[in-house]
């Protein structure tokens, strides 16, 4: 294993040690595994000592009978208590982690380019590996580490040689669990990354599966995620094949364990053995060390069988931990904010995403006044869309100074609870035109949204479709592109919000629906101060100042 692959582990493992970080439910579990090695000492010793009473009567075997009796149930509630408090400690450590995922996903640095799909992987499938890293590795470690102690004392207080043997065959049974672990852990890794890789993909698919439809491109996309799957497939193959023939040498190395005590032990009950030893067997010490050496390995076996949910973890850990690096600082202060609409004002601002080589926007200097409305026209590309998602702390803030009020834009992060926003494509979700109009504000009376809806000039559509509560589905089947903006707007009016930013309000409409949809707007920016980015002379003609970022090109 390299260096640069030991650091990756190490951090990996750090990262889940913050995660479980509870203690209380992984011991809890060690705990019960701890118990159910001592029931089975209880057990074994209850099967030898109701075999050798058994000739002398049955009241001399009943108390025997009965240790192995309770030592069995006893066996069967530390298993089950163990699983249950391990899968409760995973669901809490899940929980909590999923939340800090998707609050590193909502509260992403400017200019992240992780996809919806890759967050979506990252905030369900990769969360849900650590389950039986919680649930199963960590208590299968700290057990193994001491159950088979436990065992080996009460094997050498019944015969030192049958612990001699375990002892023995413990070393190479240990190197075949580190070259399994070794061979399983690259391919793990490489399987957990396709099948991340997979969700990912299909994820970001289904969120484009309009635009597939409309270009006919579900063939190439099909066979696109045909390719990843097979790729998973191979993966998942590789995986298995190294748990197979992993599990077989464990399974031989034990077997042959437990054979070479039963060997011992008969041959020293029977004094045919070609050596001399110092000790000699009754039938209960031999049966005792024989139905106890199984147990010598159980601890082991189990690790070894929940090795790969380790893998796994780590694997999901590495991928988190860099969602989480991501995630954008704490503003470092709380803004106050007045009612009354604000001035903004940008000097010589600079927007330069991670990974372009040239920046989308730079040297843009100007001042909107309060109350007023400002047009950034230029042709596509000029960065228009890029300075409205800077004030709303979704593009970075490279060089210069934004300035709200008194306010800088590089200590609150974002203009977002005190604006009302309008992008090029209007989100439209499954519900009726009520409720996606009330998406601003969901504590608004239906009479405000009806108000809003009026204004943003809606009443034609809703006459026609039966009022508010008509139902649109999640593609906004039958609205037209005006009726989308529409609703948008009325979105954007419902809001309390004295700043209203609109990114191509009229784009692709025709000339009567743009002068329409206009006069809304105007209205719409009364008492606002308000930022349009527009190709339209129509609707830039309605703005106190235009700013044309295509003469600084």
């Amino acid at each position: 294993m390299s260096s640069i692959t030991k650091d990756r582990a190490r951090a990996s493992r750090t990262y889940l040690s913050g995660v479980v970080a509870d203690g209380g439910g992984v011991r809890l579990s060690t705990s019960l595994l701890l118990l159910d090695s001592v029931a089975a000492i209880g057990f074994s010793g209850g099967l030898a000592g109701g075999v050798v009473a058994v000739p002398t009567g049955i009241a001399a075997a009943l108390p025997w009978a009965v240790l192995a009796g309770v030592s069995a149930v006893a066996r069967g509630a530390c298993a089950m208590l163990a699983v249950r408090i391990g899968a409760d400690g995973a669901y809490h450590a899940k929980t909590r982690l999923r939340r800090r995922i998707v609050d590193a996903a909502l509260h992403r640095t400017p200019g992240s380019e992780a996809t919806t799909g890759v967050l979506m992987s990252a905030a369900v499938d990769e969360v849900d590996a650590i389950d039986g890293y919680v649930a199963r590795f960590l208590p299968a470690r700290m057990a193994a580490s001491i159950a088979p102690l436990l065992v080996l004392s009460a094997t050498a207080v019944a015969s030192p040689i049958a612990a001699a043997i375990l002892v023995a065959t413990f070393f190479p049974f240990l190197a075949a669990m580190i070259l399994a672990g070794g061979a399983a852990a690259d391919a793990s890794r490489r399987q957990f990354v396709a099948m991340a890789r997979l969700s990912g993909l299909f994820a970001d698919r289904i969120g484009a599966l309009p635009l597939v439809l409309a270009f006919r491109a579900e063939v190439r996309e099909a066979a696109t995620l045909g390719a990843a799957s097979e790729d998973l497939a191979r993966r998942t193959m590789r995986v298995l094949r190294v748990a197979f023939l992993s599990s077989g040498a464990l399974e031989f190395f034990a077997a042959l364990s437990v054979a070479l005590v039963a060997v011992y032990a008969g041959f020293n009950l029977l004094h045919l053995l070609p050596f001399p030893v110092p000790e000699t067997l009754d039938l209960g010490r031999a049966f005792f060390v024989l139905a106890l050496a199984p147990e010598f390995y159980a601890p082991m076996r189990r690790l070894a069988a929940a090795y790969h949910d380790r893998q796994a973890a780590e694997t999901a850990a590495e991928r988190l931990a860099g969602v989480e690096l991501a995630k954008a600082a704490p503003i470092p202060v709380v803004p106050v904010w007045s009612d009354a609409a604000p001035a903004i004002r940008f000097d010589s601002v600079a927007v330069h995403y991670d990974g372009q080589e040239h920046p989308a926007v730079s040297g843009v200097s100007f001042d909107v006044a309060p109350g007023t409305i400002l047009a950034l026209v230029g042709p596509s590309g000029s960065g228009k869309s890029s300075l409205l998602h800077l004030l709303l702390g979704l593009a970075p803030l490279s060089e210069g100074r934004v300035s709200i009020d008194d306010q800088s834009l590089a200590d609150i992060g974002s203009i977002a609870p005190i604006a009302a926003w309008m992008g090029q494509s209007p989100l439209i979700f499954a519900g009726t035109i009520g409720t996606n109009i009330a998406l601003a504000d969901p504590s608004a009376s239906p009479e405000r949204v009806a108000e809003v809806a009026r204004i943003a000039g809606l009443s034609p559509m809703l006459l026609a479709r039966g009022g508010l509560g008509a139902t649109i589905d999640a593609r906004g089947s039958g609205l037209s592109g005006g009726e989308r903006r529409r609703i948008a707007l009325a979105r954007a009016l419902l809001k309390p919000a004295s700043i209203l930013l609109l990114d191509e309000p009229t784009a692709h409409l025709d000339a009567e629906s743009e002068a329409r949809l206009i006069v809304s707007i105007a209205r719409a920016c009364t008492g606002r101060t308000t930022i349009i980015a527009t190709h339209s002379k129509a609707l830039a003609a309605i703005a106190d100042v235009v700013v044309d970022l295509g003469e600084r090109a």
